[in-house]
């Protein structure tokens, strides 16, 4: 017959209290770390990432959201999320735009400033910018229309003054070497007419007529 004593109850109930204690503590201590090493299986060497900009200076690195024009579609279309960079060749000083996707680093636009290269502000928005370029992002050079919108007024305004900078840099070096080109161009034509004026004219020698 079962104790009917509230006592006995109360013990009863401790030891199974108890027991179960035990039991779980058993079972952590299987699962504690042994401290043994495991060696991985299979051993990843580092490989070196080149992203084609190590020659270059980054002269500008700020986060925007790029859109090309669609002429088929005659709409804008989003052409990724991340940051855009003008980027300064160390050797030949030419400055490139590259802007990559945030997440898979997939270039949406690799072109170079050039003196013809005019930023315009985008109607209705003065975070963004509108520019014409010969873009070789997708491995071909194709003509694109881009627009470019920053989180603030401040660096939109920053992108083109800095990008108008270097155009006009660039045009300014074109117009003083065709300036050099031109000045030897007249240079030689004055030494070349001054030798043609100071030169003596030939005169043909006429032989004597024949004994008669």
């Amino acid at each position: 017959m079962a104790s009917t004593d509230p006592a006995g109850k109360v013990e009863e109930k401790a030891k199974e209290e108890e027991e179960e204690a035990s039991a779980a503590a058993a079972a952590a201590g299987e699962d504690e770390d042994t401290g043994a090493e495991v060696a991985p299986i299979v051993k990843l060497e580092e490989v070196a990432v080149t992203t084609g900009e190590e020659e270059e200076d980054v002269l500008l690195d700020l986060k925007a959201k790029l859109y090309r024009f669609d002429k088929e579609g005659s709409q804008w279309k989003e052409r990724g999320a991340g940051n855009v960079k003008l980027l300064k060749h160390k050797e030949n000083g030419k400055v490139r735009l590259v802007m990559r996707q945030a997440k898979t680093l997939k270039i949406c636009a690799n072109h170079l400033v050039v003196s013809t290269t005019k930023m315009q502000e985008h109607a209705g928005s003065d975070k963004s910018c509108v520019w014409h370029a010969t873009d070789f992002a997708d491995g071909e050079l194709k003509e694109e229309m881009f627009a470019i919108r920053f989180g603030s007024v401040e660096n939109c305004k920053k992108f083109m003054e800095t990008v108008e900078e270097i155009a006009e840099s660039l045009g300014k070096n074109v117009e003083s070497e065709d300036a050099s080109a031109t000045a030897g161009l007249l240079e030689n034509l004055t030494v070349s007419g001054s030798n043609t004026a100071e030169a003596e004219p030939k005169v043909e020698t006429a032989a004597p007529p024949p004994a008669s």
